[in-house]
C-alpha cells in the first residue's frame, strides 16, 4: 500500500511550516516540502530499527533539497517546538511514533501535579523547556540555559512562539564563574570540556556560571527544582558548582551514555555525593533505586543512546520518584510512554 502523504496547506505557504504530532497534519507546505517530510518520517521509521543510526546522515543527503526555514512542531495543545528543516536531530520527532527522552518525559509527566521550576541546563533549543511549561506538564516555570549562540538565538525564538512563559539565559555550567571556549561539530554537542581540559580550537567563546549563582537571582532556595543537566562531559564540574542548589529541595537529571561502561557520572553520584541515585529499568518499568552500579552494565544496552538518571537527597522527590508507574501514564493516544 502506498504511504498517505501528510495533509498539506497552501501550495505557496503564508504561514508557518508546521506539523501536528497530535493530529498528524502537516500545513504551509508546498508539495515538495510535503515530499521531503514524508521522506524524513520514512527514514525515522526505518532507522528506528537500529536506534536511528543513520537518520542524521539521510538528512544531510536532503539537505540541498530542503527549504531555508523553520518547521513548527505542535507537541501538545499548547506547545509548539520549532527548529531549522532537516534537522538530523530534531527532525526524528516528524515520526509521530518517536517518543524523545521517554523515561524522562515519564518523569515529568508523572510530576506534572507538583509545584517545581525546571533549570534546564544546556537546553539546546528548548524542547523540555517547552513541554514543561505547557498545561498537559503541568505549566511550571523553567531557566533555559544554553550556551551556543546559535542554539540561543533558536532557543529564544521558542521561547516567543510559546507566548514568552520560559526564561533563556545565555550561559554555560561549570564549576566556577569565568570564559571557556565552547566547540563542536553538532548543535546537541556543543561542549566547555576541550577548554577546561586545556584544548581551545575553533569555536566561540562563552560565560561561564556556576548552577549556585542562581540562588537568590533567578531561583528561590526555599522553592522545588527539578535540575536537568545536559551539558556534554562538564557534569562533574558543573556539579561542584552547585553544591548549595543541590542541598535544596530538588532532583537532578543527567544523562550516563551508553558508551561509557565505567558509568562515570552515576559512579560520582554514589561515591562523591550524598544524592540518592535512580534509572529506570525496563525490567520492572520503574525507576529502581541504585545502591551500586551492577543493574547500569545491564540497563545500559545501546552504545549510541543516553540513559538518564536521577539523583536526590529531598525525601519529597524520592517517594515521587519511586511511585512512578509506567503503565499508568499514557500519549494522546492511549499507549504507554515507555
Amino acid at each position: 500500500m502506498t504511504p498517505r502523504l501528510p495533509e498539506t496547506g497552501h501550495l505557496c505557504p503564508t504561514g508557518a511550516l508546521t506539523f501536528d504530532r497530535i493530529t498528524g497534519a502537516l500545513t504551509g507546505s508546498t508539495g515538495r516540502e510535503a515530499l521531503l517530510v514524508q521522506a524524513l518520517r520514512a527514514g525515522a521509521r526505518i532507522s528506528s530499527n537500529w536506534s536511528y543510526r543513520g537518520f542524521a546522515a539521510g538528512c544531510r543527503l536532503l539537505r540541498p533539497f530542503a527549504p531555508d526555514r523553520t518547521i513548527q512542531i505542535r507537541l501538545t495543545p499548547d506547545a509548539t517546538f520549532s527548529f531549522p528543516f532537516a534537522d538530523g536531530y530534531w527532525s526524528l520527532l516528524l515520526d509521530p511514533h518517536y517518543s524523545y527522552e521517554r523515561d524522562i518525559n515519564l518523569f515529568f509527566r508523572s510530576v506534572a501535579d507538583a509545584d517545581y521550576t525546571l533549570v534546564d541546563c544546556g537546553a539546546n533549543f528548548g524542547y523540555w523547556s517547552t513541554l514543561v511549561t505547557s498545561q498537559l506538564y503541568g505549566s511550571h516555570a523553567s531557566i533555559a540555559i544554553e550556551p551556543s549562540s546559535r542554539n540561543f538565538a533558536i532557543l529564544s525564538a521558542n521561547a516567543r512562539l510559546n507566548g514568552g512563559r520560559f526564561q533563556p539565559l545565555h550561559y554555560a555550567i561549570g564549576a566556577e564563574a569565568g570564559t571557556a571556549r565552547l566547540s563542536g561539530s553538532k548543535h546537541e554537542a556543543m561542549s566547555i570540556a576541550d577548554s577546561i581540559s586545556g584544548n581551545s580550537g575553533d569555536g566561540e567563546d562563552v560565560a561561564v556560571i556556576p548552577l549556585d549563582s542562581l540562588i537568590g537571582t533567578s531561583l528561590n532556595p526555599n522553592h522545588r527544582h527539578v535540575i536537568k543537566l545536559d551539558v556534554e562531559g562538564v557534569e562533574i564540574a558543573a556539579l561542584r558548582g552547585g553544591t548549595k542548589l543541590l542541598e535544596t529541595d530538588c532532583v537532578l537529571i543527567c544523562e550516563d551514555h551508553g558508551n561509557d561502561r565505567n558509568h562515570t557520572i552515576s559512579r560520582h553520584i554514589l561515591e562523591q555525593t550524598q544524592l540518592k541515585l535512580f534509572c529506570f529499568d525496563p525490567l520492572s518499568r520503574r525507576f529502581e533505586h541504585l545502591e551500586n552500579l551492577s543493574a547500569l552494565d545491564r540497563i545500559k544496552t545501546s552504545t549510541n543512546w543516553g540513559y538518564n538518571i536521577l539523583a536526590t537527597r529531598s525525601p519529597y522527590w524520592q517517594e515521587r520518584i519511586e511511585a512512578i508507574d509506567a503503565d499508568k501514564i499514557r500519549d494522546s493516544g492511549g499507549r504507554p510512554l515507555i
